[in-house]
């Protein structure tokens, strides 16, 4: 038993790390910056993956919980504001830096337990809270490659992250299961993100022509269908590794 939870455990952080792996290189590499298009897909593609599951009966869905939508629907807002935010920022910032930023969010968390709540906290869970703080208020000043916008974003996206895990918290026991409320997630980002993609990507970035520049330059930098083959594992990787589903399943991650 022991092994095998080890093994899922390992298996399951080889593909968190993979997922941001590949989303960086998608994101900064091959200069996919969309991510309202971006995270559509993702998004599109997990509600897909559990719908099919559901109908195959592989998790369960109750779909006569229409009510308890509504009360979920802050959290979802919350939810595309972290995976957008996290994609702009992951976009702008290495790796480790926007995972030391994204695990702040476990700061929030634990000021609210401990302020609010008035719930019993560790002192290790505190001092872990306090050196998580200390080295994410130190990357700023020995970050050689510091990047404003980067920062801004990964601030927005601890900041939805932190108040999604709260606002989840809050509300357990929850007549939603963490399968319904990802399932929830991923419909209302869809459908926000593709509503939010028309006018964003039209106003403020490039022409359909220059994607197609951007994207026949990177097929020839990079060998053609190499990149196909990364591009497309990496949406499907993090639509099916959902961030906070799985962090709190985050989150990132984004």
């Amino acid at each position: 038993m022991c092994v095998r939870r080890s093994l899922i455990g390992l298996t399951f952080c080889t593909c968190y790390l993979a997922s941001y792996l590949t989303n960086k290189y998608v994101l900064s590499v091959l200069k996919f910056t969309y991510p309202t298009l971006f995270q559509g897909w993702q998004t599109f593609v997990g509600g897909l993956l559990l719908h099919v599951s559901w109908k195959l009966g592989c998790v369960e869905i109750n779909s006569s919980l229409r009510s308890n939508v509504l009360t979920w629907l802050p959290a979802s807002v919350l939810f595309v504001g972290m995976i957008y935010a996290g994609s702009r920022a992951l976009s702008r910032l290495a790796i480790p830096v926007f995972l030391t930023l994204h695990n702040v969010a476990e700061v929030i968390i634990c000021g609210y337990q401990k302020c609010f709540r008035k719930e019993k906290t560790s002192p290790a869970k505190i001092c872990s809270a306090l050196f998580l703080l200390a080295a994410a208020g130190c990357l700023p000043f020995n970050d050689s490659q510091f990047d404003p916008d980067g920062y801004f974003w990964a601030i927005i996206h601890l900041l939805c992250v932190g108040a999604y895990k709260i606002l989840q918290k809050s509300q357990k026991p929850s007549a939603l299961s963490d399968i319904e409320q990802q399932y929830i997630n991923y419909i209302f980002s869809v459908v926000l993100l593709a509503l939010a993609s028309h006018p964003t990507g039209m106003r403020d970035w490039p022409s359909p022509r220059g994607l197609e520049d951007q994207a026949f330059q990177g097929l020839r930098n990079s060998r053609f269908g190499r990149i196909k083959v990364i591009s497309s594992a990496s949406w499907t990787s993090r639509s099916c590794i959902s961030t906070d589903s799985m962090a709190a399943a985050v989150p990132v991650d984004f």
